[in-house]
């Protein structure tokens, strides 16, 4: 029974691999390593996606739910097929910057400062769907960050907050985004910031230590 699973993922990493290799030309094989670990990403994801066809029984049909957990399984071994392709010249390597386009295209990235823009569309990432929130999300957290903030500066806060907003929605709307990422370092803004826009808009929440510092790789393997 091993075997037969074993050839059927098998089988399933030629057929994933057929479409996203159709349109570039095929190199002969150079001598390399294996990356034994992407090889078993490969067949772990393939194994795991074919769980889809015995449950699925008699007429292999998915549901809206369960064809996303199919197919993300097959994207991500597909992905990783590429990786093994190109680390044995059968097909050039991508940048990283051009996977950043790809994989990320339908992302809202959320903020807290300029430069932190700046470093995140050098990774290849629409400057357009990245939005600062130079405020939090809601105006009392204003005054977590600035206890002696009085409260008459609360109203020119909340004009400041619901453009924010209003741009989140703008942009959400423009592009047709349905996932939000809210990419902070480690800090009472970002963690206010993180706090409500899971709260608000069910962000994924990413936290790093230095984000002007991260390399493109860095930010492919945090934002997977």
């Amino acid at each position: 029974m091993e075997n037969f699973r074993i050839k059927q993922a098998e089988n399933l990493l030629k057929s994933a691999a057929k479409n996203k290799t159709k349109n570039k030309e095929l190199k002969n094989a150079k001598p390399g390593f294996i990356n034994v670990d992407i090889y078993e990403s490969v067949i772990n994801n393939l194994l795991e996606a074919e769980e889809f066809i015995y449950s699925s029984r008699p007429i292999h049909k998915l549901d809206s739910e369960d064809a996303t957990k199919f197919i993300s399984k097959i994207l991500a071994s597909r992905k990783d097929i590429d990786v093994i392709l190109s680390d044995f010249g059968v097909i050039d390597k991508t940048a990283p910057e051009e996977d950043v386009k790809e994989n990320f295209k339908d992302y809202l990235i959320l903020t807290t400062k300029n430069n932190f823009k700046k470093t995140i569309s050098k990774f290849g990432i629409d400057t357009q769907k990245i939005v600062v929130a130079g405020v939090p999300l809601v105006p009392e957290d204003m005054q977590i960050l600035n206890p002696k903030m009085p409260e008459s500066a609360l109203g020119p806060i909340a004009k400041k907050i619901q453009h924010v907003k209003n741009d989140i929605e703008r942009k959400m709307e423009q592009f047709q985004l349905e996932n939000m990422v809210v990419l902070v370092e480690s800090d009472k803004s970002g963690e206010l910031l993180s706090k409500r826009a899971k709260e608000m808009y069910n962000a994924k929440i990413v936290v790093v230590e230095n984000l002007k510092d991260i390399t493109v790789e860095e930010f492919i393997s945090i934002m997977s």
